[in-house]
């Protein structure tokens, strides 16, 4: 039986399927707002607390968990934020990609915020009213060595000012860019 060799053409189609690229229109001058302070924000925090960690370094004493803690939240800010910058520039940035990172940053700038907050007022012995008593309430003048350790010890005071400040902003902010996200999938939906 002689056999037919049989050649299966096989069509193949390429489907071409037009997507529709949904794009979000977000408000710009708010969004670079929100970008510039919190990588201010961040910046500051992050050095400061690494500074301080030199510090209790170089004194030998031990490092308490949340500085390199607010340093790792502030890190990663960071990055979210050069992350929104990439997804900006490729006209990929999503609400909800927003929303979710803002919502982790969030809680995280939160847990640091309550610590600093209790190590800052906390109720002994806490930073303000060694500050108070230690710092605030003198005002050593002239070339002395004590004058120098002074002005130190008010550079540092002033620094958990600052840190409590932008972190209790910082979290503000969070919440405004989950807010700004919602908005903008909401109006574009």
């Amino acid at each position: 039986m002689p056999t037919d060799s049989m050649t299966e053409s096989s069509v193949v189609y390429e489907r071409h399927r037009i997507e529709r690229l949904h794009k979000y229109h977000w408000p710009a001058i708010q969004l670079n707002i929100w970008m510039l302070f919190m990588l201010v924000a961040s910046c500051a925090i992050l050095g400061i607390f690494s500074s301080f960690v030199q510090t209790q370094g170089q004194l030998l004493l031990g490092i308490p968990w949340y500085f390199p803690y607010y340093i790792t939240v502030c890190a990663l800010t960071i990055l979210f934020i050069w992350g929104m910058l990439w997804l900006i520039f490729q006209r990929r940035l999503l609400p909800s990609i927003v929303m979710i990172g803002g919502f982790m940053l969030f809680v995280l700038w939160l847990v640091g915020l309550i610590v600093v907050s209790v190590e800052l007022w906390g109720p002994v012995g806490s930073v303000a009213s060694v500050c108070n008593t230690e710092v605030f309430n003198r005002n050593p003048t002239g070339q002395t060595v004590q004058t120098l350790a002074w002005l130190q010890q008010r550079s540092i005071c002033q620094c958990w000012q600052a840190v409590f400040a932008l972190g209790l902003v910082g979290a503000i902010f969070l919440l405004w860019i989950m807010v700004m996200a919602y908005q903008v999938f909401a109006m574009d939906r």
